[in-house]
């Protein structure tokens, strides 16, 4: 499976290579603070090696709905900015120590000045998202910043709760994960000023490839090292996030193994033999094949959403796309 996800992401990589290019330009190009500092504090975090994933599928959309005015590679800045600012705040609140791999803005800078720079990015987004001249692509950056503000504190809200519900928790995911995909795929049909049917279909393609994309990434925080999570794994157990896996498991697990899923996951200092005793737990009670299940399912439905579109090397970028929401965490 290894191998097959590698010659995937491969494929992908090079057949973006040039718009990847293009994108990283533009992100440094379009920056453009006016202070050093938010400069230092911003950069720090959008060069640390993101995958560019929502700036390339407003560019892969717009092409798709025949955008020819050469604009899409500035216009998707506006994605990479209104996530960083979201990581930099995230971060922050959750007083994590590792991003990317790297350390984390917080704990180079003071507080206050990253929350700040967050704030920036929020403002560079919209700034950038006026100079398309589509009162709809501003307020679909308003919702978005809307909606994942209150995912976040819908999350601090449930956090440390043993009884969030798969419906509690499919909530969250969209409004901090799927929005924003599906506001870049969505923005890209506005672009490109195609029919309605078109655009619902972009805008969906993007809700399920944001909703499988975020179970991967849940089910990595138990699967992955440091290096390919690019955090510390088990992060969401000590932040006192439940996730997919452990909504799953604590509701099949009998009473004894039930108290010692809740004993594991209440200590902010799991260590990592306990950590490696709940994911056998995890395994035990399905809870990673059923995150799996249920991330294929989105798969699924984000390529079928693209029928409606004829064949091209964008859509079969973006079908690629889908596919790899969910190979990452093989």
């Amino acid at each position: 499976m290894t191998g097959k996800r590698d010659a995937l992401k491969n494929k992908i990589l090079s057949d973006v290579a040039g718009d990847l290019a293009e994108i990283e330009k533009a992100l440094a190009d379009n920056l453009a603070p006016r202070l050093p500092l938010v400069s230092d504090i911003a950069g720090h975090l959008l060069f640390s090696g993101g995958k560019r994933l929502r700036p390339l599928l407003l560019v892969l959309s717009a092409r798709l709905c025949g955008y020819k005015e050469g604009y899409e590679i500035v216009f998707s800045t506006i994605f990479e900015y209104l996530h960083a600012a979201t990581l930099l705040h995230d971060d922050v609140v959750d007083q994590a120590d590792l991003r990317r791999g790297n350390t984390a803005a917080h704990r180079i800078w003071k507080a206050p000045e990253v929350i700040l720079t967050g704030d920036f990015l929020l403002a560079r987004s919209l700034s950038i998202a006026s100079r398309t001249k589509y009162p709809e692509i501003i307020e679909i950056v308003a919702e978005i910043t809307e909606e994942m503000s209150q995912g976040e504190i819908d999350q601090l809200d449930k956090k440390g709760r043993l009884d969030l519900s798969e419906q509690e928790y499919m909530e969250i995911i969209r409004a901090k994960t799927a929005v924003l995909i599906r506001g870049a795929c969505h923005s890209g049909a506005v672009l490109a000023g195609i029919d309605e049917k078109r655009k619902r279909a972009l805008s969906e393609y993007g809700f399920h490839l944001g909703m499988a994309f975020q179970m991967a990434d849940d089910l990595l925080d138990y699967t992955a090292d440091v290096k390919t999570l690019g955090k510390t794994p088990g992060a969401d157990i000590r932040e006192g996030k439940l996730t997919l896996p452990l909504i799953f498991s604590l509701s099949k697990a009998d009473e004894t193994d039930r108290k010692k899923i809740e004993d594991l996951i209440q200590n902010p200092d799991i260590s990592v033999k306990a950590l490696n005793d709940l994911i056998d737990m995890l395994h035990k009670y399905n809870g990673i094949g059923y995150t799996e299940s249920k991330a294929e399912f989105h798969v699924k439905k984000a390529k079928k959403t693209l029928d409606v579109f004829e064949r091209s090397q964008e859509k079969n970028i973006l079908m690629m796309l889908a596919d790899y929401a969910i190979a990452r965490n093989y």
